[in-house]
């Protein structure tokens, strides 16, 4: 063996783990090691999960939000309204105050509102602006400073009429409650804790409230992910979205921004046998041996999502079972020359399978060419897992993509399967065909000014096939 004995390495695995954005001292780390990264000045964060929630006036959005704040009480999370960014009055708007339509979109700072929430999502802290009802002022009270959080929740009447901000969202929840009751509640709340008349409420109600809500607020339903009846008062629908935050939040930060990007869970295994295949003293039996091991784990996972009918059978204790099908019309892609590495594991997994090979000559970042693709000839009729252990600028995967979708293969019915991948080129797959699936062990730091993938394992193909005139020599003994 080499310099390491693999009981030596699997235990150093337990340490901290360096791959991917959100590790802590991550930036002093690079430099201590001298790695390159994509930028100098590039800043490494966590992203947030932000969620938007939108409803009528009284429709319960305040408790909503209050109550899945009580039950993320052991993440950090911040509530933006949008009511603390409503414009100053002018003078003469302030002298026609009761003709002021508080519900409509140009009420707002939208430009202002964006800004904040962008620097929250970027890790900075903001003064949120504590608006005054009866000046009508933002300047009156001193501003809310707001930390950046894991979870931010904007709330407000039109969080969703405005495309930019809906962008910001990883999950938008509209409040939906029958008129009735959130009349019943706006007169509740404006005699009894604004002192105002019931006439002057009724008024404005009808003059604004209910026209607004008719012209902007109900037709940014249609954005929602989530649609809430009843308000704080559907605890089961609450229950449900804490669920759901919970488990993006256990994510890596990329998987919030695209939703057909799947990372398999780490565990201490996994974690080990990354950091043999890695470490470039690790011997080509070795590397071959755990590489083989985390490509059966992906491809294990990608099979996963395939689609499935259910079936039942008659267990030998005569009994019924309830059960799934496998998926009949599947077939592999592989690669060349890396992706061939995986087609074992593929074969093991799924007998007498058909797999096709594409070849891409690569030069430098771009100048990516096809030289060769043998498919199956009814390709177009089955799932596709396209083979490639690596995912670094995205290049060559567009390409291959590109490929299967012109031979008729829908976009849906593709899973590109790889063990590690850079997030620049998620982000290039990921946009470029919204409905494949990514599933992939690792999300890397990124890529270097060679475009190598950073911290990366090496040349793939050498590495596995043993054409590496560095790889070391294994030593035996009598």
């Amino acid at each position: 063996m080499g310099s390491k004995s693999v009981v030596d390495m699997i235990e150093a695995s337990s340490g901290v783990h360096f791959s991917g954005f959100h590790m802590d001292g991550l930036e002093s780390r690079n430099t201590e090691i001298g790695q390159p990264t994509t930028s100098s000045t590039e800043k490494i964060y966590k992203q947030p999960f932000v969620i938007g929630v939108a409803g009528g006036a009284a429709s319960g959005k305040t408790t909503v939000c209050d109550m899945i704040i009580q039950q993320l009480h052991d993440q950090r999370v911040v509530l933006v309204n949008q009511d603390s960014f409503y414009h100053n009055l002018t003078e003469e708007e302030l002298t026609r105050v009761h003709e002021y339509n508080f519900d409509h979109p140009d009420a707002f700072d939208t430009e202002q509102l964006l800004c904040d929430m962008e620097k929250l999502r970027h890790g900075q802290a903001v003064d949120i602006p504590n608006y005054d009802f009866k000046s009508y002022k933002n300047d009156v009270f001193p501003a809310r400073r707001v930390n950046p959080s894991d979870v931010i929740i904007l709330e407000g009447i039109l969080v969703f009429h405005d495309p930019r901000v809906r962008d910001l969202m990883n999950m938008k929840i509209f409040v939906d409650t029958d008129a009735d009751v959130r009349l019943a509640r706006r007169i509740r709340r404006d005699t009894v804790e604004k002192g105002r008349d019931i006439g002057a409420v009724l008024d404005q109600y009808s003059k604004f409230v209910k026209p607004a809500f008719d012209d902007f607020i109900l037709p940014t339903k249609k954005y929602a992910d989530i649609i809430i009846p009843r308000g704080g008062d559907n605890h089961v629908a609450v229950d449900l979205i804490v669920q759901h935050i919970r488990t993006k939040l256990g994510q890596h930060d990329l998987c919030k921004i695209y939703h057909n990007l799947y990372v398999i869970q780490s565990t201490f295994q996994i974690r080990g046998m990354h950091t043999l295949i890695r470490d470039s003293q690790t011997t080509k039996h070795d590397f071959v041996f755990y590489a083989d091991r985390l490509i059966r784990l992906v491809v294990e996972h990608g099979l996963g999502h395939l689609p499935f009918t259910e079936k039942q059978v008659i267990t030998p204790t005569g009994s019924v079972y309830t059960g799934v099908d496998f998926c009949k019309r599947l077939c592999g892609v592989s690669v060349i020359r890396s992706g061939e590495s995986m087609e074992n594991a593929l074969r093991a997994c799924c007998k007498g399978i058909k797999i096709g090979k594409i070849l891409i000559h690569r030069e430098g970042d771009n100048g990516q060419q096809l030289i060769y693709e043998k498919l199956p000839q009814d390709i177009s009729k089955r799932h596709v897992l396209l083979l490639d252990p690596i995912l670094g600028t995205g290049n060559s995967a567009v390409q291959a993509i590109s490929l299967l979708i012109s031979k008729g293969v829908p976009e849906s019915n593709i899973i590109f399967l790889n063990l590690i991948s850079a997030p620049q080129g998620v982000h290039v797959v990921c946009k470029r065909f919204p409905r494949i699936k990514i599933v992939t062990s690792e999300i890397e730091i990124g890529l270097n000014e060679d475009f190598r993938v950073i911290p990366g394992m090496g040349e793939f193909g050498d590495r596995y096939f043993g054409t590496d005139d560095d790889q070391p020599v294994e030593a035996f003994t009598q």
